[in-house]
C-alpha cells in the first residue's frame, strides 16, 4: 500500500463515511486471561463512542511506510511440501493441512465477525502469540468499502464504483490505570482525590487484511502497524500473521551504515560520506511527490556509492558486506537511511548540524598539520541565543 490508497482508508473513520458494520473485542489481563469480550453493531454506537474508536482506527494507519507502516506479503505454500503431505497421508485421501494465518482470516473476514468460535480462536491465536506482560484490548471491526471509481485525471466517481474492498481491521491497545489527581466535586464544592480509571491508550500495534493494493484487495498482503519503530513484536508477526517480521527503521539505519563503514574502510573519508548523504538527498527530493514506498536495492545503494566517489576495490567490498549482511533480497526503506531535518557530523565532544541540503558548507582541511573541520561564518551567529560578531582580525 502507498500514502494515498492509506490516506483514502483513514477518510472512512468519520460519521459520514463509516461502513463499519460490527465491531468486536476482547479485553486480556496481564496473566493473558480473556475478562471481558463483546460483539456489536458499530452504526448504533452513541457518537461519542464512534469517535473514540475512529481515533484508534486511524491511529494504527498513521506514521510512515517503512518504520511505523509495513506492507507484509504471506508465504506462498510450496507445492513439493503438500506434495510430501499427500504421500504421507496414502490411501487417506487428501492430507489435513494445518491452517495457515491467510486462510485463517479469509474465514474470519467471511464470516463478517458474526461466529463466535472463529472469534474466539482469533482471541485465542492473538493471546497465545502477543508478549506484552500488561493488561490490553484487542479490536477488530469488519467494514466495507464502496471503492469509488476514477477518470483520467485521478477525480473520484462516486457513481462509478470498481469494486466493495471487505476488510477487518484490527488493533492491540494498552489498557492502563489514569494518572492520580485532585479534581473538583461541584456538589460538595471542594477538591477531592480523583477515581482512577482503566484508560484505553492508543495502539501498540494492528493490522489492516487484506490490504488495499492499487485500491483494490489483495489477500495475499496485508498492512502492518508498530506504534514504536524500534519494537516489531517478531513472535507475534510470525505466530499470529504468518509473516517473517520486518527489520525496524532502526535496525535498517544501523545495518545501512555498517554496510557502508565496512565498504568504506579505512578509506572511509568525510567527503565520500557527506557525497552519498547528497545523492540520498537528492532522490529523496525526486521521490517528493511519489506516493509510493521506495526502497533502495543493492545495486541502487551500489550506484549511489560509485557517485560518491568509491573506488573499484570499494565497490566490490560493498558487494560481499552487503551480502553477509543483508543477503540479496534485502531493501532498505528510503525513509529509514535518508536522513529528512539535517546533516549531522558528531565527535566526542562536539556535534555539529546542518540543513540537509547544505551539506557543501561542511569540509575538512589540515590546518597547522591537524586534520581538521571548517564551515564559514556569516553575521548571522547566535552563541546561547546571544547574536555575536565574527572576529575578522588576522594575527601578526
Amino acid at each position: 500500500m502507498n500514502k494515498k490508497e492509506i490516506a483514502e482508508l483513514k477518510k472512512q473513520y468519520t460519521p459520514k463515511n463509516c461502513a463499519i458494520s460490527r465491531i468486536c473485542g476482547c479485553y486480556v489481563n496481564a496473566d493473558k486471561e480473556k475478562t471481558v469480550t463483546f460483539a456489536q453493531a458499530f452504526l448504533p454506537l452513541p457518537e461519542e463512542e464512534m469517535y473514540k474508536y475512529f481515533d484508534l482506527l486511524r491511529k494504527s494507519l498513521s506514521g510512515s511506510i517503512g518504520k511505523t507502516l509495513h506492507n507484509m506479503e504471506f508465504p506462498l505454500v510450496k507445492a513439493e511440501a503438500f506434495s510430501q503431505s499427500a504421500d504421507e497421508a496414502g490411501s487417506s485421501g487428501m492430507p489435513e493441512m494445518p491452517e495457515d494465518a491467510q486462510s485463517f482470516l479469509l474465514r474470519l473476514r467471511d464470516s463478517s465477525l458474526q461466529d463466535d468460535s472463529l472469534l474466539e480462536e482469533f482471541y485465542d491465536r492473538i493471546i497465545s502469540s502477543f508478549d506484552y506482560g500488561e493488561h490490553y484490548l484487542i479490536l477488530v471491526i469488519d467494514s466495507t468499502y464502496d471503492v469509488p471509481g476514477r477518470a483520467s485525471d485521478e477525480l473520484e466517481m462516486e457513481d462509478a464504483s470498481d469494486e466493495v474492498y471487505h476488510y477487518l481491521h484490527t488493533c492491540i491497545c494498552p489498557v492502563n490505570l489514569s494518572k492520580p489527581a485532585l479534581s473538583y466535586d461541584p456538589v460538595a464544592q471542594c477538591f477531592k482525590n480523583r477515581d482512577r480509571d482503566w484508560i484505553v491508550e492508543p495502539p501498540l500495534t494492528g493490522f489492516l487484511f487484506p490490504a488495499f493494493n492499487d485500491r483494490s484487495a489483495d489477500i495475499y498482503s496485508l498492512l502492518y502497524y508498530v506504534k514504536n519503530a524500534k519494537e516489531m513484536y517478531a513472535s507475534f508477526t510470525d505466530a499470529m500473521l504468518g509473516c517473517a517480521s520486518p527489520l525496524s527503521a532502526p535496525a535498517q539505519k544501523d545495518m545501512f551504515a555498517e554496510i557502508i563503514e565496512e565498504a568504506l574502510g579505512e578509506e572511509c573519508s568525510f567527503e565520500t560520506v557527506r557525497n552519498l548523504h547528497e545523492q540520498l538527498h537528492e532522490l529523496d527530493q525526486e521521490q517528493k511527490e511519489n506516493p509510493d514506498p521506495v526502497y533502495l536495492s543493492r545495486n541502487e545503494v551500489k550506484n549511489l556509492l560509485s557517485l560518491s566517489g568509491a573506488s573499484e576495490e570499494q565497490l566490490e567490498s560493498f558487494e560481499k558486506c552487503y551480502e553477509e549482511k543483508a543477503g540479496p533480497d534485502l531493501s532498505f526503506a528510503a525513509a529509514n537511511v535518508i536522513p529528512e531535518r539535517k546533516f549531522e557530523v558528531n565527535t566526542p565532544d562536539v556535534e555539529i548540524r546542518v540543513s540537509p541540503d547544505r551539506p557543501d558548507l561542511v569540509e575538512t582541511k589540515i590546518i597547522d598539520g591537524r586534520p581538521c573541520l571548517v564551515i564559514p561564518i556569516t553575521d548571522e551567529i547566535h552563541v546561547n541565543g546571544i547574536r555575536v560578531r565574527p572576529d575578522t582580525r588576522t594575527d601578526e
